[in-house]
């Protein structure tokens, strides 16, 4: 749920700054994507250590990698790609955490990478999934 709310966060910032008619400043799609990388690469490290600590290959109690994971899932928001609305964020947390139980090519083979990498790369494929389905279903649907 905290990815939901980062989302929603960081795609209501993005929408506040959008001029009519204009296209998502350059440093705010910069920022965005300075905060995913961070996420991402503190992710990495976090879950490798624990997961070493814990002596689990990918240990429930690692939630950074759901985090990351779902605001991949709600990226499209940023971009106007998507309508910001209670349905989206119901719709995309649904579809990550499918994607994220089901793990279809390739995230089950991401598991194995090592340390933190299969930790987190799983669930940056299931966001990836999520995000493609979400704007799909905006286009025929919402």
């Amino acid at each position: 749920m905290v990815g939901v709310g980062v989302g929603w966060l960081l795609a209501r910032t993005a929408a506040a700054h959008f001029t009519a008619g204009g296209a998502l400043p350059h440093a705010f799609l910069a920022g965005y994507i300075v905060i995913n990388l961070t996420l991402a690469a503190v992710g990495v490290w976090a879950s490798a250590r624990t997961a070493t600590w814990l002596r689990h290959k990918d240990p429930s109690s690692v939630v950074i990698d759901e985090v990351s994971g779902q605001m991949i899932t709600f990226a499209g928001f940023l971009g106007g790609l998507a309508a910001l609305n209670w349905k989206s964020l119901v719709l995309g947390f649904i579809l990550f955490r499918g994607f994220d139980v089901l793990k279809p090519f390739p995230a089950r083979r991401a598991e194995w990478l090592p340390g933190g990498w299969g930790v987190m790369a799983d669930d940056w494929i299931a966001g990836g999934y999520a995000a493609i389905v979400l704007w799909v279903i905006h286009r025929l649907v919402l």
